[in-house]
């Protein structure tokens, strides 16, 4: 692997940032479409912060979880299955989703294991993330909703997912949209070291490894994660509300589990589960990615990230690159909606 794509590691995209100057009122936004053909062509313009919620929430057994998912758009339509990441939730999706609905795209937002309305059906179950458990959970989602293909598409947490959806189940994913490119890693990666600069980006990982970080992280969780947000995402000039609305999310109580067990998880501080030791195996030599893709990047993007040219060679298939400008930073979906939606229309036109 290159530098630049080692430099990405051990985020797996971890720094964060959602957000946009959201406005105030409430707005359910419009579920449904005439067509379950999609259109072509640039959508219209739209002012990041027009949504504010999710008409409704469903949830549905999947796996050993009982997922929180909002859904829009016809339900016969082409599905796109929308992640987020760490310390987003669905909300990052409240503009993309209604643009996709609103040409045609039956469009799924899930709530990650220890986001939102997600819960484990069964205590004894172990509240770990590694990366491939998070990819496993999207399968079962799909599965259960009977969705046999989809376009993936995400960003931090949810992009490296995607991006591991389509590597390991290309016959799942229709086509991808990853913002900041290819993420999957692996705990043998993640021993060697970096220069300086790069390791000080990380400092939340190491506060993580610690019992200090675990409780500093739940006495300070909306604090910590405002931060992140504001470092991720340095020209993104969100309000009060709009990081509240994520924030309840984040009060899930197995979010602190799953967080801290990710992180531990990467730097090799904890063990993951023998049942995808396989499949960690099969990431661990970096697999290219066959499906039609397009990669983003925010041009303010203040999270750690690699250089897109370091990671060009991971997609064989049909692929274009784009850099969305003024000021965009890690929370692409939210800061860039518009960006983001015509990206998941065009990648399935390749």
């Amino acid at each position: 692997m290159s530098e630049e794509i080692n430099h990405n590691r051990r985020g797996f995209l971890g720094m964060t940032a959602i957000t946009l100057a959201a406005t105030q009122l409430v707005v359910p936004f419009a579920a449904s479409a005439q067509t379950a053909e999609p259109s072509s062509g640039k959508l219209p313009p739209i002012r990041p912060g027009t949504n504010t919620s999710f008409a409704t929430i469903k949830q549905i057994d999947a796996g050993t979880l009982n997922i929180g998912y909002a859904e829009a758009g016809p339900a016969d339509g082409p599905v796109a299955v929308l992640l987020h990441g760490w310390p987003y939730d669905i909300h990052s999706f409240v503009d993309v989703a209604p643009l996709l609905a609103s040409q045609g795209y039956r469009v799924i937002v899930p709530h990650l294991r220890g986001h939102g309305t997600t819960r484990f059906l069964s205590a004894s179950t172990r509240r770990q993330a590694q990366q491939s458990v998070i990819a496993a959970d999207v399968i079962a989602l799909m599965d259960a909703l009977k969705i046999d293909r989809a376009i993936i598409a995400g960003f931090d947490w949810g992009a490296r997912t995607a991006c591991i959806v389509a590597a390991l189940w290309p016959e799942r994913c229709k086509a991808l949209v990853s913002v900041s490119g290819y993420l999957i890693g692996s705990q043998e990666s993640n021993k060697k070291p970096l220069p300086p600069k790069a390791e000080l980006q990380w400092w939340y990982q190491y506060y993580f490894a610690t019992e200090r970080g675990r409780a500093g992280y739940q006495a300070n969780r909306n604090a910590f994660n405002r931060l992140i947000w504001q470092t991720a995402s340095p020209k993104w000039q969100f309000d009060d509300a709009t990081f509240e609305r994520s924030a309840a999310s984040l009060e899930n109580p197995d979010h602190v589990d799953i967080v801290i067990h990710n992180y531990r998880w990467r730097l090799g501080l904890a063990e993951g589960e023998p049942q995808y030791d396989e499949l960690e195996a099969r990431l661990a030599k970096f697999p290219v990615i066959g499906v039609p893709a397009i990669t983003l990047e925010g041009d303010s993007n203040g999270a750690p990230h690699p250089d897109p040219a370091a990671y060009r060679s991971k997609f064989s298939g049909k692929y274009t690159h784009r850099t969305i400008n003024d000021g965009v930073g890690h929370n692409l979906p939210q800061e860039a909606p518009q960006a983001f939606a015509e990206a998941v229309i065009e990648v399935d036109t390749y």
